[in-house]
């Protein structure tokens, strides 16, 4: 089923939009999930909650991206719960994304000093579109679905190694990109 026909079950008010969406989406939502809480029952949770949080608000939204959209809510419920349990400690992986990441991006209290984070966004997106495909794809699989080095270069088929240095380099290019666009790190 199209995702434009999901969204019209949605709108609808048709139990089976919930359905065609986890049919659709649900095992990569999952696994999204997992990469953040490596926990299954709490994943689940997180997608349920994605799932709910759709229902809530289609009608009034009708977005373009619909896995896109879906996607983001269950980083934000999977993050939201990784906070709570983790409160007091922070994950090795999380911790080292971190690290990988922040000498591109401001830290949050920089981004309301320098700009608005929507605008940070949009430079961002308009950076990776810019970039030849397989080391966009390879960017994002690392920094928004958290996949691990070894996950990646299964995926495209290339060395650890080789994955290593493609975020290395796409991290400095941001890095520039990000400086060349007025935002001071």
């Amino acid at each position: 089923m199209e995702d434009n026909e999901i969204i019209e079950l949605f709108w609808n008010r048709s139990q089976r939009a919930i359905v065609e969406t986890d049919g659709k989406y649900g095992g990569r939502l999952q696994s999204l999930s997992m990469n953040i809480l490596h926990d299954r029952e709490d994943a689940e949770e997180c997608v349920n909650d994605t799932y709910h949080a759709t229902w809530n608000t289609l009608p009034p939204k009708r977005p373009s991206y619909f896995f896109a959209y879906l996607a983001k809510l269950t980083r934000n419920f999977s993050f939201g719960k990784y906070d709570y349990y983790h409160a007091q400690k922070r994950s090795v992986t999380v911790v080292e994304l971190s690290e990988e990441i922040e000498n591109c991006i401001p830290a949050p209290n920089d981004f309301e000093q320098k700009m608005d984070s929507e605008e940070i966004g949009r430079i961002i997106s308009e950076f990776l579109l810019k970039q030849p495909a397989e080391m966009r794809m390879i960017f994002v699989r690392r920094y928004w679905y958290m996949d691990s080095i070894q996950d990646i270069s299964q995926i495209f088929r290339v060395s650890e190694s080789k994955v290593k240095s493609v975020l290395f380099r796409m991290r400095n290019k941001l890095r520039k990109y990000l400086e060349e666009g007025g935002i001071q790190l």
